[in-house]
Formats: structure tokens, sequence, C-alpha cells
């Protein structure tokens, strides 16, 4: 897995999403993914506004929606990775 592989869409005062930024901490460490505020791009508001939190794979433009756990996010992980 190459830095920032995969971007976390969200936004602030989403508990959701806060809770979703967590276990990636767990899973993917700060340097594997970067958080992107859906509220400061138009296109990401119309794709994400109902769905987020939404972690996204940027190679593959794989996605993985809330709800997901630990384990959901291990899984996604691998997956990804083991196609790039």
């Amino acid at each position: 897995m190459s830095k920032q592989d995969y971007a976390l869409y969200g936004t602030e005062g989403c508990h959701l999403c806060d809770d979703a930024q967590a276990l990636c901490d767990m899973v993917l460490s700060n340097q594997g993914y970067r958080l992107v505020d859906i509220i400061d791009d138009e296109k990401l508001v119309e794709l994400y506004a109902t769905s987020i939190p939404v972690l996204e794979h940027l190679p593959s433009h794989v996605a993985l929606y809330w709800p997901f756990d630990f384990q959901q996010l291990q899984e996604f992980i691998r997956g990804t990775d083991s196609n790039y």
C-alpha cells in the first residue's frame, strides 16, 4: 500500500464520520488515507451527501460505504490491496 491510497469522505460534525475515522486510524493509520470534507466540493456533496462516511480506494475507485466495522474494513483493505 502506498501513501494515501484511500480517501475517507465525510464532513465536520458527523459522528458517524468520526467513528469511521477511528476505525481507519486503527487499520490504515494516518499514512494510508486522507480525510476529504465533501462540503468543499459540490460534486462530492451530490455523490455522498446521504452516504457519508465513505472510504474509497483511489487507484481502483472501489468504495466501502457506512456502516462498516473493523473486520469489514480489514477485508476491504486486503481486497483492494491485492489488486494493486
